[in-house]
């Protein structure tokens, strides 16, 4: 498994490289001082994990996620202490507070699952295993795109619908759905995209268009523009 440390101190990355040795499972490939730099080296080295760091100059270890269109595993390591991490541990592999204990990264590492088939081309869609990283104010998740039932557009903002969370992040509608994969992710109209893996089920509407249901409650119109492609999808 290929592994990229991104913490602005150097002592600190030398540290934790030292540690990593050990590991047969995983291979460092690269370290990275600040989110810049570490943008360009997952875009260079596609790496499956991320030993990464919070407080930095510049972006923070948040704001470099929330730029990834996908996002590896990640192992937060911080110098917060264990009731600060709970604020941002939703679903992160696992946290390390410094200095790190070897103890305590053997138990990490002890979480990391099987690595991927080594060779496998970059795909440029998302797949439905495929987790993205959100943040809304001090909140934050990790949620794969099989998870999301909804995307619905509020301005420059994108509400993304998972369970009973709803956060609000700054993102293209049109930009997302170039990523998503366009057999499971439709466009029903200007606003939405819906997962039809969620779909309960289907009225007609009016002009032509069609009225969905999720099997969470939601309503969503597909416009008449969209019913030919909704209906040859959903085998109608």
């Amino acid at each position: 498994m290929k592994a990229l440390i991104i913490d602005d101190e150097r002592l600190a990355r030398k540290e934790l490289d030292g540690l990593l040795q050990k590991y047969d499972t995983i291979q460092v490939v690269g370290e990275a001082a600040n989110a810049d730099e570490a943008e360009e080296r997952i875009a260079e080295l596609s790496p499956d994990l991320l030993f990464l760091d919070i407080n930095m100059p510049g972006r923070d270890g948040f704001e470099l996620l929330g730029a990834l269109e996908r996002v590896p595993l990640v192992i937060f390591v911080t110098a917060y202490d264990e009731h600060a991490v709970r604020a941002f541990q939703v679903n992160a592999l696992d946290y390390l507070v410094k200095p790190i204990d070897p103890v305590r990264l053997d138990l990490a590492v002890a979480r990391l699952p099987v690595p991927r088939e080594s060779g496998v081309p970059e795909r440029t869609v998302l797949g439905l295993e495929d987790q993205i990283f959100l943040k809304d104010g001090e909140r934050c998740w990790f949620v794969a795109l099989k998870d999301i039932r909804l995307f619905e557009s509020e301005g420059n903002y994108v509400r993304v619908r998972f369970a009973d969370q709803k956060p609000l992040v700054l993102r293209s509608l049109n930009k997302l759905e170039e990523k998503l994969d366009p057999h499971v992710f439709f466009r029903a109209n200007r606003k939405h995209i819906l997962n039809l893996r969620y779909v309960e089920s289907i009225q007609p509407w009016f002009s032509g268009g069609l009225n969905v249901k999720l099997r969470t409650g939601e309503e969503i119109e597909v416009s008449r523009r969209q019913t030919s492609r909704f209906k040859e999808l959903m085998s109608l």
